[in-house]
C-alpha cells in the first residue's frame, strides 16, 4: 500500500486520525514503535478513561493552558458530543459522572481502546505497524522554496513516501508507555519552536519534613492557595489533597501544579497555604477558638488539637506553632491564639519542584501555537506537516480536558486535506 498520509504514534490523537482520514478514504499508514498501540490511553483516568467533559465550550477553554482559543475552530467540528456518539455508535456506552465527568459504563478504559482499534484493524485502507520506530520526517523543498513533507524514514533504514505525515507521538509522560519526546525533537529539527516540557497534573514537593504519620493522609475539603515572592496569588482552589514523604499530591494540588509547574522547575519556589477551615471566615474562627479554649482550659494543648484538625497532622502542627504540647488550654496566650488561628487558615509549605515524567499525568510546552493552523492542524513552516494532540503547546486540568484535545485535534489532522 502506498499511504496517503502517515501517522506517527498509536496513542488516542493517532488514533483518531487515522479513523478520520480512513472515513474520507484515504490509504493510512499508522506507525506504532511499541508492540502494542495506545499504552497511554488504557492506563488513563486509573484505567477508567475519563475521555471528555460535558462542560459548553466557553468553560471547556478556560482548564485548558496555553491559549485555548486555538481549540476553538476544531472543537466547534468534534467536540464531546461528536466524541460521546463516536464512541456509543461503537458499542461502548458512556456515563456522566461528577464534574461533568465522561467514562465508559463499563469503568474500563480498555474499551476506549478497543473500540479505536478494532475500527482500525477492519478497514482495508488502514495498515498498522507495530514495532516499528521512525528515525526522522522526510522533506523536500518546491519550486518556490517552501519545505514539503515527503515521508518518513524509519530506524530500520527503510523510507516511505507520502505526501503528509500527522506526528502524533505524545509528550514526556509515562515514559514505559513509549514516550520519549521525540516529537519534540522532529518538529525543532524542521524549524518549529518547541517550548521546553515539564511535568504537568504531577504530585508538588515541599521542603518541609513531613512526618511519618501524615504520609498518605488526606484532607478533604480545604483550600490551597498559592502565591509568588512579592504576594501576588497565582492559585485558590478547594478540594482534597494527600500528603506524601516529600510533599503533597490530590485533586487540587495537580490542578496546582499546572500553574506552578514551569515556576518551579525554574528554581523559583513558591509559598502555598492549605486552608483547614475555608468554610468561615478568620474573624468567625478566631471567636469559636476563644470559646473552645475557655470551655476546655484544663485540657493539655496536645491533645486539644484534635478539637480542630485530624490527629494526624497534629505532629505536623506542633512543630510550627511552637506551643509547648504540655500547656493547659487556660494558659495559652493571645499570640498563641493567633499562631493557632493564623496555622488554621494557612498552614504554610514551600514548593520547591515537582515529581517527573514518570508520574506526570500530561506534558506542559510542545511545539507552538502561533506555528501551526488551528483549522487543519497543519504547520505553518513545513506542508503537509500535521501535529496533534500532546506534541503541541497545550495542556489542560484534569476532567477530561486532555484526552478531549487529544481526540479533538487528531480528528481536525485526520480530515483535512
Amino acid at each position: 500500500m502506498t499511504p496517503d498520509v502517515i501517522i506517527i504514534g498509536g496513542g488516542a490523537a493517532g488514533m483518531m486520525a487515522a479513523v478520520a482520514a480512513a472515513d474520507r478514504g484515504q490509504q493510512v499508514l499508522l506507525l506504532e514503535k511499541m508492540n502494542q498501540a495506545g499504552l497511554k490511553l488504557r492506563i488513563t483516568g486509573k484505567g477508567r478513561c475519563n475521555l471528555t467533559n460535558t462542560a459548553p465550550l466557553k468553560d471547556f477553554l478556560t482548564h485548558v493552558g496555553s491559549d485555548g482559543r486555538f481549540l476553538r475552530n476544531c472543537m466547534s467540528r468534534f467536540y464531546n458530543q461528536e466524541l460521546m456518539d463516536f464512541f456509543s455508535q461503537r458499542g461502548v456506552p458512556l456515563v456522566e459522572e461528577r464534574g461533568k465527568r465522561v467514562f465508559p459504563q463499563s469503568g474500563k478504559s480498555l474499551d476506549i481502546f478497543l473500540a479505536l482499534i478494532n475500527d482500525l484493524e477492519h478497514r482495508p485502507n488502514v495498515e498498522i505497524r507495530k514495532n516499528c520506530a521512525v528515525r526522522n520526517i522526510e522533506t523536500t523543498l518546491d519550486t518556490d522554496g517552501v519545505k514539503l513533507v515527503s515521508g518518513v524514514r524509519l530506524q530500520s533504514g527503510e523510507t516511505i513516501s507520502a505526501q503528509r505525515v500527522i506526528l502524533a507521538t505524545g509528550g514526556l509522560s509515562y515514559p514505559l508507555t513509549g514516550a520519549t519526546g521525540a516529537g519534540y525533537r522532529w518538529a525543532a529539527e524542521l524549524g518549529h519552536t518547541v517550548i521546553p516540557p515539564v511535568p504537568s497534573l504531577v504530585a508538588l514537593r515541599c521542603s518541609q519534613t513531613v512526618p511519618r504519620e501524615l504520609e498518605g493522609f488526606v484532607l478533604k475539603n480545604v483550600a490551597l492557595r498559592i502565591r509568588q515572592a512579592d504576594g501576588k496569588p497565582i492559585f485558590d482552589q478547594q478540594g482534597e489533597m494527600t500528603f506524601f514523604e516529600d510533599g503533597i499530591s490530590g485533586p487540587i494540588v495537580l490542578s496546582a501544579s499546572r500553574i506552578v509547574s514551569r515556576t518551579l522547575h525554574n528554581g523559583t519556589p513558591l509559598e502555598a497555604l492549605v486552608d483547614l477551615k475555608p468554610a468561615i471566615t478568620a474573624e468567625v474562627l478566631d471567636h469559636r477558638l476563644i470559646n473552645d479554649l475557655n470551655a476546655n482550659g484544663t485540657r493539655i494543648f496536645n491533645d486539644a488539637l484534635r478539637l480542630w484538625m485530624p490527629a494526624e497532622l497534629i505532629p505536623f502542627a506542633l512543630t510550627h506553632l511552637h506551643i509547648e504540647y504540655y500547656k493547659r488550654l487556660n494558659q495559652i496566650n493571645g499570640n498563641e491564639r493567633k499562631r493557632l488561628l493564623a496555622f488554621l487558615k494557612g498552614m504554610p509549605l514551600t514548593l520547591t519542584g515537582t515529581h517527573d515524567f514518570n508520574e506526570a499525568i500530561t506534558t506542559q510546552g510542545g511545539v507552538c501555537l502561533n506555528e501551526i493552523n488551528p483549522k487543519t492542524m497543519e504547520s505553518k513552516l513545513v506542508k503537509g506537516l500535521h501535529i496533534v494532540g500532546e506534541v503541541l503547546d497545550l495542556d489542560a486540568d484534569t476532567g477530561g480536558y486532555n484526552l478531549q484535545i487529544a481526540f479533538s485535534t487528531g480528528w481536525t489532522a485526520g480530515n483535512a486535506s
